[in-house]
């Protein structure tokens, strides 16, 4: 049985694309698992009109409470009765072939829990950016090997691949996966799914843009949001404790991951090295003194260890911000 599981909240504008795209797969799914948190606009109405028409049955729960992504996402996949679960946003589109390519793999993968594919980028207008999803995360071939070779897990401690809107799953993994924890900054759900089965070596991915990933202003989650640009004229005059703020928040963000994976008792210790690398890495990097000179040794030795390249694959960049600035 396969199942498909959708988190909706005020989505009537694109909503009707992606039901249509799901109805016509090539291979149908057994049931469409609905949770609308709170929606104020038209949603529940296009997705009843949607269940009138389809051979499968479609589901929808309207929570009592305003959930968030990854709480609604956690109920309705606990919802699901399918073997097979597909996860899906409601403003994409899938290709026709998504259902068939993800639940093929896992039928003739069986040791492998989770598969995610790449997709491409599109807009309000539903037209193609010019950049698929792992062209904007550099998921490169290097990282695509390096995950081939057992190492999902350190490419995932530094940062998200898997998009949720691109995973399917088995069902039986949910168990040890669930409740999802939502103490960590920026773990959501589908980063929880992926760090869990990356550390297990229980997902892989299919090189093919099996969806549409809509970019747009009101996504709740996603790619939508960009790093504000720093200049170096701002970089050299702004306050220090400013530069070292994000370099705080991300060594904290890094010890409630490295916390939270130790305390799972499947969890391989020897797996968390790098975390633990990586989060003293940023602890020292954000404890560095305000005198320029006090921090050459310190800096020195990060670089002659290797762990700048925690921060950035152009290692030598932060390096030398964190010396002049």
């Amino acid at each position: 049985m396969i199942s498909v599981a959708m988190c909706t909240y005020g989505g009537e504008k694109f909503l009707p694309l992606q039901l249509e795209s799901i109805a016509k797969q090539t291979v149908q799914v057994d049931e469409l698992v609905v949770c609308d948190d709170r929606s104020k606009d038209n949603t529940l109405a296009v997705l009843k009109a949607f269940a009138e028409k389809v051979t499968f049955p479609v589901r929808i729960i309207q929570n009592e409470d305003n959930l968030g992504s990854t709480r609604n996402f956690e109920k309705c996949l606990s919802l699901c009765q399918g073997e097979f679960i597909l996860l899906t946003d409601q403003d994409d589109i899938w290709r026709e072939d998504r259902v068939a390519k993800q639940i093929g793999f896992l039928k003739k993968h069986t040791d492998q829990d989770a598969v995610f594919s790449n997709a491409m980028m599109i807009d309000d207008d539903s037209r193609p950016t010019g950049k698929s999803i792992w062209e904007e995360i550099e998921f490169d071939k290097e990282k695509q090997h390096k995950w081939k070779q057992g190492k999902a897990h350190e490419i995932l401690f530094n940062g998200f691949v898997v998009t949720g809107a691109t995973l399917a799953i088995r069902s039986s993994c949910l168990e040890r996966l669930m409740p999802f924890p939502t103490h960590v900054p920026d773990l959501i759900h589908d980063a929880w799914i992926a760090m869990i089965l990356g550390l297990e070596n229980k997902i892989s991915f299919i090189n093919e843009n099996l969806i549409s990933y809509r970019i747009h202003a009101s996504q709740q989650v996603g790619f939508g949001s960009k790093t504000e640009y720093i200049s170096l004229k701002e970089r050299m005059s702004r306050d220090r404790q400013e530069k070292l703020i994000p370099l705080k928040a991300k060594a904290d963000k890094l010890n409630g991951l490295y916390l939270l994976l130790r305390s799972i008792s499947f969890v391989p210790r020897e797996k968390l090295i790098k975390l633990y690398l990586a989060k003293r890495h940023f602890e020292r990097r954000s404890s560095l003194p305000n005198n320029r000179l006090l921090r050459v040794v310190p800096i020195v030795n990060q670089v002659l260890r290797g762990n700048y390249q925690f921060s950035s694959k152009d290692w030598w960049i932060p390096a030398i911000g964190d010396l002049l600035e």
